[in-house]
């Protein structure tokens, strides 16, 4: 059965459950326990004859042989106790609990695994079956998972340009899924790509690191990286269950690939002593960084500096705020332009996130030596926004769509650019000169205002309007998080 095939089988069971009330990422968390489970067993068979680790009472067999509610019963034991294990199996099955509360559709799901050979499968059917289950659960926008998921032909275009090489390690401090690490390790195991051993091993358990905040959603990017044969089933994972922003980085890295998350300002609830709750603006006092804000975004930013080599490479996706935000953003941005080689802005059009509002842009630097000199000669600026229409239904980005960016970009030698329509360069004393030393440059006329007889169609004027609407309240909410209350 191929990966399409298999997607649609596992996925298709979801509506039944769904009657349930057990929703996509409910459905998804519990494929996570039991597929874990079903290869854990497979491995422990012969010709591998591995150890697992997964105590006998715990593991796959026991699964099988029940049905109805000793089922339940048994699997809600299985759960907590795999979830009190070291390594790999207490990241899985961490605060693991049983959504199905069904326990003949339980028996059901644990048939349909148990129906298939899930070692025989190649790494790439197995690691797409679960890239297009982590997909479809972004597509519910209800349950908010979108704001894990990077369009992936996004992640694929920022790999192209930035070109990994093997040998060297990659970190995201918001991995949410891990869509980076596979877009890197895509490239990287790509046709006519050839690897020796040692390069193999490094691969698969010293290249990639990465922190998520959210145990679910660590938990789906363990699962994704295992399914693509990147780390161990009886390992310590390399994607740690913790605040990236805390603290300074433990190690330092030679590229770092992320899309860190957009939204309000850095906040934690606390309760006052009349027992009532309210926000606080959460700010990271941090020795290494330019600037103490609560704005998440700036923080993410500061932070990816300090992660990389002196030799280190960056592709980040920041929203609009943080080329223009004055105070804290400028002095950051000023920071940035004079330690590091910013070098290349690429504006993205809207219409592209599972997140509503969001107008985005990936940003391109290297680190370079703290010697005290201004290391950004000049900022090449690609507009992919103006007169770009799409949605996620009906005009979905392609990686089509970017490869005249990619061409622009020129990964071979990116000192050798020509500029075009789309693409401008900017030299350091322009940008430093400009009223807060702005990124946010635009150039191309908006043809849709002259134009009104050849308006994009419907549906993507009613989401661009949406986009905007959602960015403006968004905008808002920051500025009245911001207010002083009585």
């Amino acid at each position: 059965m191929n990966s399409t095939a298999l997607v649609q089988k596992i996925w298709n069971f979801c509506h039944t459950l769904r009657d349930d009330g057990v929703g996509y990422g409910d459905y998804l968390e519990q494929l996570t326990y039991l597929l874990f489970l079903k290869l854990a067993h497979e491995y422990s068979q012969p010709p591998y004859n591995r150890d697992t680790h997964i105590p006998k009472s715990c593991d796959w067999t026991s699964l099988r042989g029940k049905t109805g509610e000793p089922l339940e019963a048994h699997y809600l034991k299985v759960l907590h106790k795999l979830g009190e294990e070291p390594d790999m199996l207490g990241a899985i099955f961490f605060k693991a609990q049983n959504k199905i509360q069904d326990p003949a559709k339980l028996a059901r799901l644990v048939q349909m695994i148990d129906a298939e050979d899930w070692i025989s499968l190649d790494a790439d059917t197995k690691g797409d079956l679960y890239e297009g289950l982590l997909q479809k659960n972004a597509e519910d926008t209800k349950s908010g998972a979108g704001q894990y998921f990077t369009p992936r032909v996004l992640i694929q275009a920022m790999v192209e340009c930035v070109q990994p090489e093997p040998g060297k390690t990659i970190a995201d401090p918001a991995c949410g899924t891990g869509g980076f690490f596979l877009g890197a390790y895509n490239w990287l195991t790509r046709e006519g790509m050839r690897l020796d051993k040692k390069q193999q091993k490094f691969l698969r358990h010293q290249t990639f690191f990465g922190n998520e905040i959210v145990a679910a959603t660590r938990r789906l990017c363990l699962m994704n990286l295992f399914l693509h044969n990147i780390g161990d089933l009886d390992g310590e994972p390399t994607v740690d269950r913790s605040d990236a922003l805390i603290s300074g980085p433990k190690q330092t890295f030679d590229y770092v690939l992320a899309n860190p998350p957009f939204g309000k300002k850095s906040s934690m609830t606390i309760t006052n002593e009349d027992g009532e709750e309210d926000r606080d603006a959460l700010t990271y006092e941090r020795q290494d960084f330019w600037q103490t804000t609560s704005n998440k975004q700036l923080n993410f930013l500061q932070h990816i500096v300090s992660m990389l080599k002196i030799t280190g490479q960056a592709a980040v996706v920041l929203p609009d705020n943080v080329l223009f935000e004055g105070g804290a953003g400028e002095k950051i941005r000023r920071k940035l332009l004079e330690t590091c080689d910013v070098h290349t802005l690429l504006r993205l059009p809207t219409g592209i996130f599972y997140a509503q509002g969001v107008k985005a842009n990936v940003l391109f630097f290297d680190a370079r030596p703290k010697d005290g000199k201004i290391h950004t000669k000049g900022v090449w600026i690609y507009d992919l926004r103006t007169n770009k229409h799409f949605t996620l239904k009906t005009k979905p980005l392609r990686r089509e769509d970017l490869q005249e960016f990619v061409e622009a970009y020129n990964p071979a030698n990116r000192h050798k650019r020509k500029e075009s329509e789309r693409f401008r360069y900017f030299d350091y004393k322009t940008l430093a000169a400009r009223d807060k030393a702005s990124l946010d440059i635009f150039w191309l006329k908006d043809e849709s205002l002259d134009d009104l007889d050849n308006l994009p169609p419907p549906d993507v004027l009613a989401q661009e309007i949406i986009d905007h609407l959602e960015s403006a309240l968004a905008s808002f909410r920051e500025v009245a998080a911001g207010l002083p209350t009585k």
